[in-house]
């Protein structure tokens, strides 16, 4: 192989490993959550069949992993939303000083995404029971 060849090679086999990874990461990401869904309704259909008291608790655990889902979501909105404010200070105080005043207010756009994202959580978004 020539040097050229050899220089062509390497960026191709570099792409394609990067890619093969991603596509096993994600099956294998997928087939875990697959498999956690299956143990779970095992599990609460073995609680439901064991007695009265057996559907209760079933029922009680699926509101509880449901309300603890919705705390989740509530939280990385707030995590998502103080992060885009934080990008949009540092782009505007950047290009402020780099470019100047007229394009410094490019950095309001992800500023402004991140104010109304937390509006949404702590004004509109109907409260976790």
């Amino acid at each position: 192989m020539h040097q050229n060849e050899l220089a062509m090679l390497i960026p191709m086999v570099a792409f394609l490993s990067t890619f093969t990874f991603l596509v096993f990461a994600v099956w294998f990401g997928t087939r875990q959550k697959e498999r956690e869904a299956y143990y779970k309704s095992e599990t609460l259909r073995r609680i439901s069949e064991s007695s009265g008291e057996g559907a209760k608790a079933a029922i009680d655990l699926l509101r509880e992993e449901e309300r603890l889902k919705r705390i989740k979501a509530r939280e990385s909105t707030k995590v998502g939303g103080i992060i885009n404010v934080g990008v949009g200070i540092g782009m505007f105080i950047c290009f402020w000083f780099l470019i100047g005043p007229k394009v410094a207010f490019v950095g309001l756009i992800p500023g402004l995404i991140g104010i109304a994202l937390l509006i949404y959580v702590y004004k509109l978004a109907a409260p976790v029971e």
